[in-house]
């Protein structure tokens, strides 16, 4: 017996196996129970999502022999007939190789006749869009009033070209794209009945190349059992995929974490040797850039724990800011590959930049490194005694070499600012001002604008544990929600940065020469091109 391709095996022969399609499968479910059948149906969508499929299972529901029924048996002659496609009375067109308007009417001169074994007669016409106004004129009458034994589907992917008198005539069904995981958990069902042995992880390659169809996904799923001799191995759909694999993606994101730019370009040579796509590449790695950031602010959104559990440190590590910047340089760094002297030039030119555009608080050790803080301890000494005999420490700065601790009040800028802090855990820290500190217990107040940051734990854990570090004994954080009652030091650092670059316009502006040459010419200064330094 020859060889069946998956699609066209698994291709679902009832309203239960359509995967994807719920919104569309209830409409047309409650339709035939209550016996409230429209004459045209229109479905649309992109390929493969099911649109010929779902007008063949309307048929068998319209002409089972057991009775119009959502559920047609699929055992009696007729739905049998239309499995295999023949049964006499559906008759499947397809527009784009009868679009003109003599084929048309010798199509709907044929609906006069009553079905010859079914209940009605069913025409189905696939990509309808290609049709010719002429046929679509043609065709506006009987569409409009048909005789009672005449249902018509039609099925495009491109309903913008549909002329609205045709539209208008039609119960409208938009068929969405397959989400991978629906994909995938078809795959994996499909290849359990086979008895083909796979790794899930292939099967999201799978799924993400097929692009939300469900037919282009079973087609590659026959092209990687072929490729792999009876498996589905992740390597090997990665090669026979042209896809870079997610250990290159992450080893760059190790690298920039590490500030590590030749660890970078030793990846960019890896796949070079290769012959990966860098095209594919960035986009991967825009792609991984965006589940970063959601695994930050909206971890609940990433439904693969396997996929948290591997984001988890990189949203720990980069600022959320800094995040976005990468984000724009890689779908730039796409775009600018065509311009680029060849693509591996583009390719290692967009991981420069995103080293160049680390953000200050790099590890130490990095090529760019912070300008050096005077050596200082951290102490917790207590203060006066107050009335009701208890101790109220506040924080103290002293110098290192300095036997005396003079009070500087709860300074906690300056030890945010000595804390070796990154990714969330900084923007928590900046965000807050210390409320109180206690003999074991150092309490933060957070604005509300700013309560995503408590999302996770791991921040405040990591805050903890350094807090700890800097004053030498165990303590206890705490973070509540409140306003700020003193400037907090991410506010303090925008009003710096808002001061220096007003001094250096007022510093421009005030320049003899920059006067004369505005006065000379007429000439007006880009505050946005002024730079402090």
């Amino acid at each position: 017996m020859s060889y069946q391709v998956l699609a066209r095996k698994w291709r679902p022969k009832s309203f239960a196996t359509l995967v994807g399609q719920e919104h569309v499968v209830r409409a047309l479910t409650h339709a035939l129970e209550q016996q409230r059948l429209h004459h045209a149906y229109l479905f649309t969508g992109t390929r493969g999502v099911g649109k010929t499929t779902l007008a063949r299972i309307v048929a068998k529901a319209l002409n089972c022999e057991t009775g119009i029924t959502a559920t047609p048996c699929g055992t009696c002659s007729s739905c049998q007939e239309i499995d295999v496609g023949r049964f006499v009375d559906l008759i499947e067109v397809d527009a784009a190789t009868n679009t003109k308007v003599d084929q048309m009417r010798e199509l709907l001169d044929n609906a006069v006749y009553a079905p010859t074994r079914g209940r009605f007669k069913v025409f189905v016409i696939d990509e309808v869009h290609m049709l010719s106004n002429s046929a679509f004129n043609a065709m506006l009458k009987t569409l409009e009033e048909p005789p009672e034994h005449i249902k018509f589907i039609l099925a495009t992917t491109d309903p913008q070209k549909v002329p609205v008198t045709v539209l208008s005539r039609c119960l409208q069904f938009n068929l969405k794209q397959m989400p991978p995981g629906h994909i995938v958990d078809h795959l994996s069902h499909v290849l359990g009945e086979e008895g083909v042995p796979f790794e899930p992880s292939a099967l999201r390659h799978l799924a993400k190349a097929a692009a939300g169809s469900m037919r282009d996904a079973l087609s590659l799923l026959d092209q990687a059992i072929a490729h792999g001799a009876g498996k589905v191995e992740e390597a090997g759909v990665r090669d026979m995929l042209g896809t870079v694999g997610d250990d290159y993606l992450f080893a760059i994101l190790d690298g920039l974490k590490a500030s590590d730019v030749q660890a970078m370009l030793a990846v960019a040579d890896a796949m070079d040797e290769r012959s990966l796509s860098f095209e594919s590449a960035l986009q991967e790695l825009a792609t991984l850039f965006h589940r970063i950031a959601l695994s930050q602010f909206a971890p609940k959104a990433l439904a693969d724990d396997a996929e948290r559990a591997r984001l988890a440190p990189h949203a720990e590590a980069f600022d959320a800011e800094f995040l976005q910047l990468c984000y724009q340089i890689a779908i730039h760094g796409r775009d600018d590959l065509g311009l680029a002297p060849d693509e591996f030039a583009g390719f290692t030119m967009t991981l420069l930049r995103l080293f160049a555009f680390r953000p200050d608080n790099v590890p130490a050790g990095s090529g760019r490194s912070r300008a050096a803080a005077p050596t200082a301890s951290i102490t917790a000494a207590p203060a006066a005694t107050p009335s009701n005999g208890g101790v109220s420490p506040e924080l103290t700065l002293a110098p290192a070499s300095s036997p005396a601790r003079p009070k500087a009040g709860a300074d906690w800028h300056d030890l945010v600012g000595r804390m070796s802090l990154s990714g969330l855990t900084r923007q928590l820290a900046q965000h807050c001002e210390l409320a109180e500190m206690a003999e074991t217990q150092v309490t933060l107040r957070l604005p509300p604008a700013r309560k995503s940051l408590l999302n996770t734990k791991a921040p405040q854990d990591k805050l903890q544990a350094e807090l700890q570090a800097q004053l030498g004994k165990a303590v206890r954080l705490s973070v509540v929600l409140g306003e700020a009652e003193t400037p907090t030091p991410a506010e303090r650092n925008r009003n710096e940065k808002r001061d220096r670059q007003e001094k250096a316009v007022a510093a421009i502006e005030g320049d003899p020469f920059i006067r004369d040459v505005r006065d000379e010419f007429g000439a007006s200064i880009d505050e946005s091109t002024i730079k402090p330094v």
